[in-house]
């Protein structure tokens, strides 16, 4: 779920190697991360048609945030290495010697439990099994299997970071249709670009720390070229819900402006050439904006629906 994207991890401002405390188990669970997977999320569960009841849709928000932070947790103890060897991560709680990483193994795979258990018996089977698939993914496909291996990592990882609109439809449903998977189509081709586009300014980092980005092992050029490449059916699969019939011309003309600007914006880094390293003006605007395109895009899914 996320990939949904890690460099939104929180960080942590403790410095002073103290043992960990409450602050630290919560920057395991990676809170900015989890803020974009939570809102995408209770996004597919408004979008949703019917009616939830109150106390089984924030059940559904709740699990769906309790799994995404266990599999935060489960990605910093497992990567606990290279998070040691990167100056943005370096601070985090195990790299930082304030946890042991059995307490953070315990910690995510009980929450990680706990999060599908409770989303089976309170909210619906198919909920559940969304989770806990993509509680697997991004834990054993990206995080142990692919990111240390492939330049393709984050292409192939984008699917965990899709799930989340997926589960708040089928906890509101019980079903899977073709609106939620547009949505988890959108993100899966929203993370390439979004996340390149913050490893080109820190390539230094993924290269210290020996991960096989494709900044690193493709080059600058060919990522900032396959940032923009991934645009583009990105931006088809995000207003096609509008020609679709699916959503209504609320959302139609805000996907089709928001989708506008992020093109530009990735074509600018496609075709910048080999700018300053130290400024990455191009790149920093399009990773900026690419998060508040998501938040942008699915609040008017939900604006558009309510209103229709």
């Amino acid at each position: 779920m996320a990939t949904v994207l890690t460099h939104l991890a929180g960080e942590g401002d403790r410095i002073d190697g103290l043992p960990a405390d409450w602050r630290d188990f919560v920057a395991l669970t990676k809170p900015g991360v989890l803020r974009l997977v939570v809102f995408t999320g209770l996004c597919g569960l408004l979008a949703a048609p019917g009616h939830v009841h109150p106390v089984i849709a924030l059940t559904a928000i709740l699990c769906i945030a309790l799994g995404a932070g266990a599999a935060g947790a489960l990605n910093q103890w497992y990567e606990a290495d290279l998070d040691a060897k990167m100056k943005r991560t370096r601070n985090r709680p195990l790299p930082a010697g304030r946890m042991e990483p059995d307490a953070a193994l315990q910690f995510g795979v009980g929450v990680a439990v706990a999060s599908v258990v409770l989303m089976g018996l309170a909210v619906n089977a198919l909920a559940a099994a969304i989770l806990g698939v993509s509680i697997l993914f991004y834990v054993v496909v990206y995080t142990m299997w692919l990111k240390r291996r492939t330049p393709q990592n984050i292409v192939i990882g984008g699917a965990a970071g899709a799930f989340p609109a997926l589960i708040g439809w089928a906890a509101a449903t019980g079903r899977v249709d073709a609106l939620p998977i547009l949505l988890f189509l959108q993100v899966f081709l929203w993370t390439p670009p979004h996340f390149w586009a913050l490893s080109l300014f820190v390539n230094s980092d993924y290269a210290a720390a020996g991960v096989p980005m494709m900044s690193v092992v493709a080059g600058q050029r060919s990522t900032r070229l396959q940032a923009f490449l991934y645009s583009l059916p990105m931006a088809a699969v995000a207003v096609a819900p509008w020609p679709m019939g699916l959503v209504g011309p609320i959302y139609g003309v805000a996907a089709v402006l928001l989708n506008i600007v992020f093109v530009v914006l990735a074509a600018r880094v496609g075709f910048s050439g080999e700018p300053d390293a130290t400024k990455m003006r191009a790149e920093r605007r399009l990773f900026g904006y690419s998060i508040l395109y998501l938040f942008a895009s699915f609040g008017m899914l939900v604006v558009d629906r309510l209103l229709a």
